[in-house]
């Protein structure tokens, strides 16, 4: 989509949308070993699951923090450099605790604890679908809406900065580039989407990626606000 088209995504438009095709219902797979999900780190190259030899199977959560501006933002962070997660820009989230009551509150809580993400600011929408991790995640992203009045304090432990992102900029399907790179000998297409400086990709992307799908589908019986031509190969 153009410019223009970009800066039209309302914050009411987006939120009425949202919560018409997202519920909290918990799928039964988060915590089903066996289960299969629909997205996941090979959604460009699903037949390579088995010649990958990873089998998801720790449960976690991240929070979509919508900035409910006039234009809505999506708020993310930039990782602190840890072996683990470096300097890869992700949404607040982690491993679920055993007395997390649900994901939804395992994503607040690890916002909380990331950012310091005031919980009531936080109002949760849906769940997207369940994604796969390389890392052996099974990662359910709660979708929520944040009021402009927040205030972070970042956990330096774990978060080195935050900022924010048009939605319209992440919604749009130009800007959703397909990379590649060699995984163990393989060759592994995910999603990217370059941003100014920052550089979203992998996990993230993919995320991204799902929530474009799921709340801008084309089975939107008002239609795809956005363009048809897919992701561009990079």
């Amino acid at each position: 989509m153009n410019g223009l088209q970009a800066a039209s995504i309302g914050v009411g438009d987006f939120f009425k949308r949202a919560r018409r095709r997202l519920t909290l219902e918990v799928p039964l797979a988060l915590h089903d070993p066996a289960a299969e999900a629909k997205r996941g780190d090979l959604d460009l190259d699903p037949q390579l699951w088995e010649r990958a030899g990873t089998q998801p199977t720790l449960p976690a959560a991240v929070l979509i923090p919508v900035v409910a501006r006039s234009e809505p933002q999506v708020l993310l962070t930039v990782r602190t450099e840890l072996r683990s997660h470096p300097g890869q820009i992700a949404f607040p989230g982690g491993k679920m605790d055993p007395n997390d009551r649900s994901p939804a509150e395992a994503a607040l809580r690890e916002a909380s604890e990331e950012i310091g993400l005031a919980r009531d600011l936080i109002e949760p929408i849906g769940y997207l679908d369940l994604y796969f991790t390389f890392s052996g995640y099974r990662i359910l992203p709660t979708v929520a809406r944040v009021e402009p009045s927040y205030r972070l304090t970042v956990c330096e432990a774990e978060v080195a900065d935050a900022f924010e992102v048009p939605l319209a900029f992440l919604m749009d399907a130009q800007n959703h580039a397909i990379h590649s790179r060699d995984w163990k000998g393989m060759k592994r297409n995910y999603y990217a989407m370059p941003f100014g400086e920052r550089y979203i990709w992998g996990v993230t992307a993919g995320i991204v990626r799902n929530l474009y799908d799921r709340v801008y589908g084309q089975s939107d019986q008002v239609g795809n606000l956005f363009s048809s031509g897919g992701p561009k190969p990079g």
